[in-house]
């Protein structure tokens, strides 16, 4: 990529979230000078990427998503490791793979997923085939499941990362790369086009736009509810991210520093952003204690909601358009559930259109690249 084509030049981004923030900062250390808008505050409170539990697991997610997304998932594991090394504060970071579980009543559902596993692994050879474990592998890998779960299958290579800590890390590296950040400050992409100031206005903003996002006047962009649960829970000591499969309410356990576990699993068709339903609440703790009797004891730090922004295809987009009279504007959406695992692959597909007007990366890895009609050009073909 070609760093000095984004250099001296300058980006509006709009949207302060996960995506808003890396490419803030990537724009910022290739020399470019960028100011950021977001309506929230600087540490993402109502971002869907502070509540995200931030697991990093193409594998696993191969079973309900494309193989576009999974090769971008891919992709992002060893990407990360390059993002978080070029950050002046640590963030937790962890590639020791995905344990799988389920209990006896769910043998069946469980063999349906293996083989959807065991299937993808043969289509993609970049993926790893699952290992089947007995009791004794079980114990190995987390001795405090072996006692309620005598089988299980272990995902090798897919990773995690504490998403706050991220979040913050990216916080701090703006204002050392000098980025000016307007928080509170409802900015539309459309009137900072017409401010002759910048070269590239940036759409960052997920479910914030929705007005952007139309076709035919009818919205493909929507929001996908999903609840989480925070607990500290010291009496459990799992050391990677572990998934229950269940037929009703399968459900993940992410375990962060100092005993802190993000439970989640609840996706439901809907942009309401009140709080957690009761029966939300009772499936995750029910589920969650029937993984670990230790989160009997646990203490309930935070039941979260928030919409993921999600396209009619639930795949993720970056569209570009030009205008003759107002500067470029790039927009980015859709990354769905999948926010963390797939964002290097969006971020550095991104620069690459940036720089170069074209991405060779995106073309790899099958993310959709699309060019809007300008206002002349919709005018004329109307």
């Amino acid at each position: 990529m070609n760093s000095t084509s984004l250099s001296h030049r300058k980006y509006a981004i709009v949207g302060g979230g996960l995506m808003g923030r890396l490419l803030a900062v990537a724009l910022a250390q290739r020399g470019a000078q960028v100011d950021l808008f977001d309506k929230g505050d600087a540490n993402a409170h109502g971002s869907a990427a502070r509540v995200a539990a931030a697991m990093l697991a193409p594998l696993a997610e191969s079973v309900i998503t494309e193989d576009s997304v999974v090769r971008m998932g891919i992709y992002g594991l060893s990407r990360w490791k390059e993002l978080i090394g070029q950050l002046s504060t640590p963030v937790f970071f962890q590639q020791d793979g995905t344990l799988i579980v389920w209990h006896r009543q769910d043998a069946s559902e469980a063999q349906r997923f293996t083989t959807h596993l065991e299937r993808n692994c043969r289509n993609n050879a970049l993926l790893q085939l699952p290992q089947k474990l007995n009791t004794e592998a079980v114990r190995d890998l987390e001795p405090g499941l072996a006692e309620r779960f005598t089988q299980g299958l272990f995902l090798p290579n897919e990773g995690q990362l504490d998403n706050r800590q991220l979040l913050d890390a990216l916080l701090l590296e703006l204002g050392i790369l000098k980025v000016h950040c307007y928080w509170h400050t409802q900015a539309h992409p459309d009137d900072l086009r017409k401010d002759q100031t910048y070269q590239t206005v940036i759409d960052c903003r997920g479910t914030g736009a929705l007005d952007v996002w139309a076709s035919n006047g009818a919205n493909t962009l929507r929001g996908v509810r999903g609840e989480v649960i925070r607990l500290h829970a010291p009496e459990v000591k799992l050391k990677r991210p572990t998934r229950l499969i269940h037929p009703r309410y399968p459900i993940y356990i992410a375990p962060k520093e100092n005993d802190i576990y993000v439970v989640g699993a609840t996706e439901i068709e809907s942009d309401d952003l009140s709080e957690m339903s009761v029966r939300s609440a009772m499936e995750l703790l029910s589920a969650v204690y029937t993984v670990h009797s230790g989160f009997a004891e646990a203490r309930i730090l935070e039941m979260a909601t928030q919409c993921r922004p999600t396209l009619k295809n639930n795949l993720p987009e970056i569209k570009t358009r030009k205008d003759k009279d107002l500067c470029d504007v790039m927009m980015i959406n859709g990354l769905y559930r999948h926010g963390y695992m797939i964002s290097p692959a969006v971020l550095d597909c991104a620069l690459e259109l940036l720089a170069l007007g074209e991405s060779k990366t995106a073309l790899e890895l099958g993310l959709n690249i699309s060019k809007e009609a300008s206002n002349q050009e919709a005018s004329v073909c109307a």
